[in-house]
């Protein structure tokens, strides 16, 4: 299983109240805890308890053991206990760069022109940082002459290093399942999006991706912008 399925499996465990409850009292006790411990701490028996921190165990959020409480021996079996595993719980969620979009709307107000509108000023200075993107992408990666289906290989490097999380839908088709713009493109899609459309292409030019085409092509959830070859 992977790490990121074991931490989906943690939350949902999770979100029953009496589970949650119990494991917040276990990982606050300063020595493990007992079944009959844990079941007065949130009121139910020990049975049902029992089946709670079981399944916390199983999800990999406790750690169980026997041990006599207090560390006093006594005679007959020591009961088990329940102890906070050394989990790391966290998911990969959608990334976002709301830094790149900030960084381009602050040059646009910087640098806006006269005869600019402010949206006509964040989509020239969107393209310019594309453009440079893609031009910093080309000398990196020196790829030579491109057609299609390398271009959109080369691209969707830079798509995966910032979020995007393409999809080869074709060989000559990419499809955008993220939208690191994300909630502010709900806000404001006709800029955002825009913005984002602008940054795209500048990218395929500085490139020279010049047999792909960037377009709009919004779907819920995910990136407005679509590559394919260019007709």
């Amino acid at each position: 299983m992977t790490h990121d399925a074991s931490a989906l499996q943690a939350v949902a465990a999770l979100s029953d109240e009496l589970r949650r409850r119990m494991y917040e009292f276990i990982r606050q006790a300063p020595a493990p805890v007992t079944r009959d411990e844990a079941a007065l701490s949130v009121g139910i028996s020990r049975k049902l308890a029992a089946f709670h921190l079981d399944k916390l165990v199983d999800v990999g959020l406790l750690a169980a053991g026997y041990a006599q409480p207090g560390g006093v021996r006594r005679v007959g079996r020591a009961p088990k206990v329940y102890r906070p595993a050394e989990l790391d719980v966290q998911i990969s969620i959608p990334q976002r760069e709301h830094g790149l979009l900030a960084d381009i709307l602050l040059d646009a107000v910087r640098l806006q022109e006269p005869a600019e509108t402010g949206p006509q000023a964040a989509l020239r200075v969107a393209a310019d940082r594309g453009r440079a993107a893609g031009e910093a992408e080309r000398d990196r990666l020196r790829p030579g002459r491109l057609g299609t289906e390398r271009a959109l290989t080369c691209t969707g490097e830079m798509l995966e290093r910032h979020g995007f999380e393409p999809v080869r839908l074709t060989p000559t088709r990419v499809r955008l399942n993220n939208c690191p713009f994300h909630p502010l493109a709900a806000k404001d899609p006709a800029l955002v999006c825009g913005i984002n459309h602008a940054f795209l292409s500048a990218f395929c030019e500085g490139l020279g991706a010049t047999t792909v085409t960037a377009t709009l092509a919004p779907r819920p959830g995910e990136c407005c912008v679509e590559l394919s070859e260019r007709s």
